[in-house]
């Protein structure tokens, strides 16, 4: 391929680094032509003939067979490369935290995961992963867990993911109820909102270790210009906790809109996220913002209707989401 021209997304995705990566393992540079946001100019761009590209497998299913010879790619065996060991680490811990809980220490198993979202989106996919595993694994013995011991399991494999996880992605994989989290304490919310949450991946790797950082370095450098504006993310999360208890959807998607706003003025926002917040709200959308710890990541946008959801999720592929999601909210009530 080192005589090929490549064709990739937009500067920012993940999959370039991937693909740039994979070519210096094989000593060569791709010879980059074009690069673009959208996967089905891309795609276009192939069929003429201007060059080679790598797809998400949930775009090459959607090319024409007819005009494009797809190749896929070799699977990749965990155990080919270190970094491929660490990435699963998390899944083997869950796998044997929950073996260790059923006592069933000599039971073999094949372990094959699909996954339709991507990591380090600020999805919580590590605990989301390592959920559905001790969850299997708990059926397959048929052994009961209460949401307390299946969230305990979970932070054991976090703790291999994260470290020093905060624990929210933990609870609220294990968890029906919307949760507050808040100077290390977790308390679950009623939620009466309706509507349809629209969820589109920018396609770049969000840091939350990165934005910490950099927000913490402008307030110590501009206390009395970035203090406020903190506190007043913290009003608007008063203001959706209030506005899901009441049911009501405009107020929260108000308050969606303005946190947003906010966090581009920190500098926790980029671009692309910009744009396609902007573009969920052209579409109709009752209010729309980054989701996650910043610097990438997902946009998350709020739709009245089944219909309005569908606009906003075509809204946001054409302006260059990588791909989109949609979830049906559900009403739910805490328990005092």
């Amino acid at each position: 391929l080192q005589h090929e021209p490549f064709i990739l997304f937009g500067s920012g995705f993940s999959l370039n680094e991937t693909i740039q990566t994979a070519c210096r393992s094989q000593g060569f540079t791709p010879n980059v032509v074009c690069r673009t946001g959208q996967w089905d100019l891309l795609a276009d761009m192939v069929a003429h003939h201007m060059g080679i590209a790598l797809l998400p497998e949930y775009y090459a299913r959607k090319i024409n067979p007819d005009t494009f010879a797809a190749v896929p790619e070799p699977r990749v065996v965990p155990g080919d490369s270190a970094a491929m060991k660490a990435s699963f680490a998390p899944v083997v811990r869950a796998f044997e935290a929950a073996r260790e809980f059923t006592g069933g220490l000599d039971q073999c198993f094949a372990i094959e995961t699909f996954s339709d979202f991507p990591h380090e989106r600020g999805l919580g996919s590590s605990a989301a992963s390592a959920g559905a595993i001790i969850r299997a694994v708990l059926d397959a013995y048929d052994r009961e867990a209460t949401d307390t011991e299946v969230l305990a399991l979970t932070n054991l494999a976090e703790q291999v993911a994260h470290v020093r996880p905060s624990g929210l992605d933990a609870a609220t994989t294990t968890s029906d109820l919307p949760i507050r989290f808040q100077s290390g304490e977790m308390r679950a919310l009623s939620q009466h909102v309706g509507g349809t949450l629209v969820i589109a991946d920018s396609g770049i790797h969000g840091s939350t270790r990165d934005a910490v950082a950099e927000l913490r370095a402008r307030y110590e450098a501009a206390p009395d210009t970035i203090g406020p504006r903190i506190n007043r993310l913290g009003e608007l999360t008063q203001v959706a906790i209030d506005a899901l208890d009441a049911g009501d959807a405009a107020a929260l998607g108000a308050a969606m809109d303005d946190a947003h706003d906010v966090l581009a003025e920190l500098g926790i926002s980029v671009p692309v996220l910009d744009g396609l917040t902007q573009a969920a709200r052209d579409a109709g959308a009752l209010g729309a913002k980054l989701s996650g710890g910043g610097l990438g990541g997902c946009v998350i946008a709020l739709a009245a209707t089944d219909t309005d959801a569908e606009a906003i999720r075509c809204a946001l592929l054409d302006a260059g989401a990588a791909q989109t999601w949609t979830y049906q909210m559900r009403t739910s009530e805490a328990s005092e």
